[in-house]
């Protein structure tokens, strides 16, 4: 099977994914084997790729946004036949077994493992999951659009939870790619007004297209005071413009996966009158299931811009410069 792996972290420009032939893997115990259709692609990619995440498996096949059907499966797997279509999220197993999988809590498992970093992705004709942690798709939902939802989306959407945004409220959104422009549609769906403060004129202009009721540079203060923001760039200097812009109890939550320094907050400005910031850790399968229900009560409509398998290295070039529309999605499997 083809598949584009990086065995050297190295910055886009060096090219470090590589394309090479490999054997098709088996699928173990409650495990089924995936016929790769299509395989978004997203900043967490990038940050295995060019090493910000530290490396958890050398070589690896990147890629955790994966629509595909299953093939074959493996022993004790039976929740799904021959042909399913299906989706591969970021999170590809949790423990089950510490305090927090135990609590409900698998999103903050003390040994998880996750698709494209501690497994191979898919960036690649096929790969292997354990049939728990993988989500059945709606056949009316075309596969590059459903690529998106399985990182972007989810992630977002348990974004929106941990913002504790209410439904007609105010909500922030710094930075608009991939997963704004999920969350903004949802948000929408629920009566919210959204406030979009972001870099490049593609990005605003995809905003105000979504709904968005202003739309201003990456650290602009919106005109009102929000009640919650999200704040999906990786760029930690953006924290004390959220929570100044944040109404008193107001609640940022910051979404990325890896992120620049936060600077210093004064307390007085940015901080007091009990206002919150909050991390967002991965997801739970509710999440992703909820997810899933929503895109299709709405629907979302993703934006996304396609790719051939080998074009990898060119995509997620575009998405470091941000010069991808809405989502970046692989196409892996050919048509015949």
């Amino acid at each position: 099977m083809k598949t584009m792996i990086v065995e050297k972290r190295a910055p886009l420009e060096e090219r470090p994914l590589k394309l090479i032939e490999r054997p098709i893997p088996e699928p173990g115990a409650g495990e089924v084997l995936i016929r790769v259709e299509v395989c978004g692609i997203c900043r967490t990619d990038l940050h295995v790729v060019e090493g910000e995440l530290p490396a958890h498996k050398n070589p690896v096949v990147p890629g955790h946004q994966v629509v595909g059907e299953v093939v074959r499966s493996g022993t004790q797997a039976s929740r799904f036949r021959t042909g399913d279509r299906v989706g591969v999220a970021w999170l590809w197993a949790a423990c089950g077994g510490c305090f927090y999988c135990l609590r409900g809590d698998e999103n903050l498992c003390e040994l998880p493992q996750f698709t494209g970093y501690d497994v191979d992705g898919g960036y690649a004709e096929y790969l292997v999951a354990p049939e728990a942690f993988i989500y059945p798709l709606p056949i009316d939902l075309p596969s590059h659009q459903a690529a998106p939802l399985l990182c972007a989306g989810i992630i977002g959407y348990r974004a929106l939870h941990r913002s504790d945004i209410r439904k007609g409220g105010r909500l922030g959104l710094y930075g608009f790619g991939a997963s704004a422009h999920v969350v903004i549609q949802i948000a929408r769906h629920w009566g919210c007004e959204v406030y979009v403060a972001t870099r490049g004129e593609r990005h605003r202009q995809l905003a105000k297209e979504l709904g968005a009721a202003w739309v201003g540079e990456a650290a602009e203060a919106p005109p009102v005071k929000l009640d919650a923001a999200i704040i999906f760039a990786p760029a930690g200097e953006l924290a004390p413009a959220a929570l100044r812009a944040v109404e008193r109890g107001g609640t940022v939550a910051v979404a990325g996966i890896y992120m620049t320094d936060i600077p210093a907050l004064h307390y007085e400005t940015e901080l007091f009158y009990e206002k919150n910031l909050r991390s967002v850790t991965a997801n739970t399968r509710r999440d992703g299931e909820a997810l899933l229900r929503l895109a299709s009560e709405i629907p979302i409509q993703t934006r996304t811009e396609l790719f051939d398998l080998e074009e990898a290295n060119e995509a997620l070039s575009r998405l470091k410069h941000d010069g991808i529309q809405g989502a970046g999605v692989l196409k892996v499997r050919r048509e015949k």
